[in-house]
Parts: C-alpha cells; sequence; structure tokens
C-alpha cells in the first residue's frame, strides 16, 4: 500500500515529485514542496481569474439592457473589447514589474483591482445616467486585473525543471478552461434567483442574478490575495530542477547556482503566440454574440439566455479539459 502511495504521488496531475536518487540530489525536499505549494497556488490564480471573466458573460447584454436603454449591440462590443484591452495594457507591465521585484508584488495588486471591478459592477446600477460607461469601466479593469496571467505563467515556467514544465503549463491551462466551464454554471445557478432579487438598503445593494455572480468573484478575489501572501514564495530551477539565482528571491541561499540563458527559437514564441491570439479571437467573437444572437433567434427571455447559454458554455468547457488532459497524456508518452 505504502509503494501505491508513492508511486501515485508522481502522478504530475498537480506537479512532478522526485523519481530518482539524481532529483533527490539536485533539490532538497523543503525546498520541493515550498516549490510546488507556491506552484499550486498560482493554478488556483488562473483558475479564479478565469472564473472571474466568464461568470458574468452571459448576463453582459442582459444588464446592461436593464441598466440603460440606451445601449446597443455596438456598444457590447466595446464592453467586451474593454477586458481584452485593459489585459493587454497590463500584461507587459505586471510581467516587468515581476521581473524585477517578488512576483507577489504585481499578483497582488492585480487581484486587488479586480476585486474593485467586481464591487463597481455590482454598482453600475446606482447612478441616475451614463450607467453603461460604469459598466465598460468595470469590464476595463477587471481586465487589467487579469494581466497577471503572464505573471503566472512565467512564474511556472521558470519554477519548473524540463521534465514537470509540459505537465506544468498544461495544468495551468486546464484550470483555465475549468475557470471558463464553472463560470457559465456559477452564472447558470444564479439564474433561478431573478432579475429582481432583494435589495440590501444600508448599503444600496442590489442583490440579483446579475450581481450575485460578481459578489463571489470578488469574494474569491480576497481570499486569493490572503492565500497568495501567507504560501506563495518565489523559486526559481534550472531544467535539471536545480536552484537558480533570480532577483525575485526573497532570501539569498548559498546553494543556488547562476546558470547561463540559452538561445530562445524566436520563430516558435511568435508562433505560439499567433496561435493564441487566434484561438482567443475566435472565443471572444463567440462571447460576444451568443448572447443576443439567441435571444433574438429562438426569442429567449434575459433569464432563458443566462440559464440556456450557461449549459452550452458548459459543454464546451468540458470539452476543452478532455483536449488538455489529452496533450499532457500524449506529451508524457512521446517525451519518454
Amino acid at each position: 500500500m505504502a509503494d501505491l502511495r508513492i508511486e501515485g504521488e508522481r502522478e504530475p496531475l498537480l506537479g512532478d515529485t522526485p523519481g530518482n536518487r539524481e532529483w533527490d540530489i539536485l533539490e532538497t525536499e523543503e525546498h520541493y514542496k515550498s516549490r510546488w505549494r507556491s506552484i499550486r497556488i498560482l493554478y488556483l490564480t488562473m483558475f479564479l481569474s478565469s472564473v472571474g471573466f466568464s461568470i458574468v458573460i452571459l448576463s453582459i447584454w442582459p444588464y446592461l439592457q436593464k441598466i440603460d436603454q440606451t445601449a446597443d449591440t455596438r456598444f457590447l462590443g466595446w464592453v467586451i473589447a474593454s477586458y481584452s484591452l485593459g489585459q493587454m495594457v497590463a500584461s507587459p507591465i505586471f510581467g516587468l514589474w515581476s521581473n524585477y521585484r517578488p512576483r507577489k508584488e504585481p499578483l497582488v495588486v492585480s487581484i486587488f483591482i479586480s476585486v474593485a471591478a467586481n464591487c463597481l459592477y455590482a454598482y453600475v446600477h446606482i447612478p441616475a445616467s451614463h450607467n453603461k460607461y460604469y459598466m465598460l469601466v468595470a469590464r476595463g479593469l477587471l481586465g487589467i486585473g487579469a494581466g497577471n496571467v503572464a505573471v503566472v505563467r512565467s512564474y511556472t515556467a521558470g519554477a519548473t525543471s524540463l521534465q514537470e514544465r509540459t505537465s506544468s503549463m498544461a495544468n495551468i491551462s486546464m484550470c483555465q478552461a475549468l475557470g471558463f466551464i464553472l463560470g457559465p454554471v456559477f452564472q447558470t445557478c444564479f439564474a433561478f434567483i431573478g432579475e429582481k432579487g432583494v435589495t440590501w438598503d444600508v448599503i444600496k445593494l442590489r442583490i440579483n442574478m446579475y450581481t450575485t455572480p460578481v459578489l463571489l468573484s470578488a469574494f474569491l478575489g480576497i481570499l486569493n490575495i490572503i492565500l497568495i501572501l501567507a504560501i506563495l514564495r518565489e523559486h526559481r530551477v534550472d531544467d535539471s530542477g536545480r536552484q537558480c539565482k533570480n532577483i525575485n528571491f526573497e532570501e539569498a541561499s548559498t546553494d543556488e547556482i547562476e546558470v547561463p540563458q540559452g538561445n530562445i527559437d524566436q520563430v516558435a514564441v511568435v508562433a505560439i503566440n499567433v496561435l493564441f491570439f487566434v484561438a482567443l479571437f475566435i472565443f471572444a467573437v463567440f462571447e460576444t454574440i451568443i448572447a443576443p444572437l439567441t435571444m433574438d433567434m429562438y426569442a429567449w427571455t434575459q433569464e432563458q439566455a443566462v440559464l440556456y447559454n450557461g449549459i452550452i458554455l458548459a459543454a464546451l468547457g468540458v470539452e476543452a479539459v478532455v483536449i488538455f488532459v489529452g496533450v499532457k497524456l500524449l506529451s508524457k508518452k512521446f517525451a519518454q
């Protein structure tokens, strides 16, 4: 039974464990555990970032129509685009920040921005006019907060050995896809609260199927900040798993070595970024038109559009997770 337990721990679903004597020499058990705790916290961060993006994506159009009658589908496009624009601007800034300072700083700041954006989204119905512009700002700020995705991926790539890296990056993508799944699922569950909901008069907070998801996302963001401050540590290893010197390290270590950087395959980097852009471009088009299109084609009410489209996106998310798991298994097979 003990052998089976040890063998099960070596399965790299959420991280590899030392598999031979050579590894044990390269890395202490304490460093290994700390490194993988930090990586798993970033798995959670990626998951929550995806949930924050998709948890309201189906209700943006109905909510926009409800709070501002002057909003049309063209303005909906700007609301959706504001998220991507915010993320595009923030990603290199947070990435540069993380190169010279502990990664806790950009992560905590970005998540705090996301929490503030979700709170603003919950109150966009209060102003007497121009409510659609407040929603535009809220989504833009949420996109800025999502710029931490670059920090999450770079940390994971730098904190894993060559043997662990493919599996770990697949886990990152799987957490991202799982967030896309559960976001619409949460939204679908909250659809039963209805448009009217209840109002907390003391703080003028209206709790309904439009605001409850963002309030949940804000709560999860606060929890994420606490976990990052308490658990995340700076780690960097070379392709063999040996600790490397890193400007982000909080404490110097005499065991760390400095490894020269190899040449980067610029063509491969550009190709991967182009493919990633195409995939997100297709998804952005789909997410923009799905709610108004189904409401027009099938005469769905606002509540029906949120419910049925949530089920559709959840099914697509399950398919995505299956593909990521398949990629992970195939990468292990062909890497041997």
